[in-house]
């Protein structure tokens, strides 16, 4: 029940992120960096109701599509976000209706339409969730061809990011187009930031008092085999264990105050999976 309220929270944080990041910065600024959002910002030119509502209406369309194509494979998480950030978008319209952008600082205002919504799909997306939208299109076109939903996407994202130098003017599609570049980047770099984990090799000769450590002070374990040491012959213990940044450091501190001829060697590792870290 812990973790499912934890999931729940955060997967509502990070909802929440993504709609405060496009309706406060994308929308009012004409920011269009692709899929859904950007869709909307474009919609808007052409048709009269604002960007929040035509976003809201697409992805509840992409939603029902979802369930009647993909059935079960369609994830609730999924279908819980995507309803949050529709309701958060209309309650924003309602609660704060924006007829101009927060401030006359564009360059600023576009760092936040791309961060925000950022750390919020990152958070959903070690979720294994997302606010629905382009992902829903991309389960759909991956059920029924051979595409390579990838590329699909990220040439559909640059088409309407490069519409923007068309609709508006040369300024906003300029911003459009470093926005996608930028969000690109961000997404990977905002995930594998979440993840961070620290590879552990420590080279000792007090086996049995690091082991202790780590197993009843950091409550974690470790692999330890035997070897020996080229240059003098000695006979070591080599310990390798997976640590969280900061139960790195206690351990290096440890190591360091019982054994000052000791090696430790700890590397950033975003992909550790097993029990503790991440689902295989």
């Amino acid at each position: 029940m812990k973790d499912k309220l934890k999931s729940f929270l955060l997967m509502s944080l990070g909802t929440l992120l993504v709609a405060v990041g496009v309706y406060f910065f994308k929308f009012p600024n004409n920011f269009s960096t692709g899929g859904v959002s950007g869709l909307s910002v474009l919609l808007g030119k052409a048709l009269p109701f604002p960007p929040a509502t035509i976003s809201s209406v697409i992805n509840i369309l992409f939603l029902l599509l979802g369930f009647l194509v993909l059935n079960r494979k369609f994830g609730l998480k999924t279908v819980y976000c995507s309803l949050l950030y529709s309701a958060l978008l209309q309650g924003f319209e309602w609660l704060f209706p924006m007829h101009a952008p927060l401030t006359g600082q564009k360059l600023l205002e576009l760092f936040f339409a791309v961060i925000l919504p950022a750390f919020g799909s990152a958070i959903l997306f070690n979720l294994e969730a997302s606010t629905g939208g382009t992902d829903i299109a991309a389960m759909i076109l991956k059920k029924f061809t051979a595409l390579d939903i990838g590329k699909a996407l990220l040439i559909s994202d640059v088409v309407i990011a490069a519409s923007t130098l068309f609709l508006f003017d040369i300024e906003t599609g300029l911003f459009c187009i470093l926005g996608l570049l930028f969000k690109s980047v961000l997404v990977d770099s905002v995930i594998e930031s979440l993840n961070r984990r620290k590879s552990v090799i420590v080279i000792t000769m007090k086996r049995d008092e690091v082991c202790d450590f780590i197993i009843h002070t950091l409550h974690r374990s470790a692999t330890v085999w035997s070897a020996v040491g080229a240059y003098a012959g000695t006979e070591h213990h080599v310990l390798l264990c997976a640590l969280s940044p900061m139960q790195a450091v206690a351990l290096r501190r440890y190591v360091k105050s019982i054994d000052s001829t000791a090696f430790v060697m700890a590397s950033n590792s975003s992909e550790i999976f097993g029990k503790g870290f991440l689902r295989a």
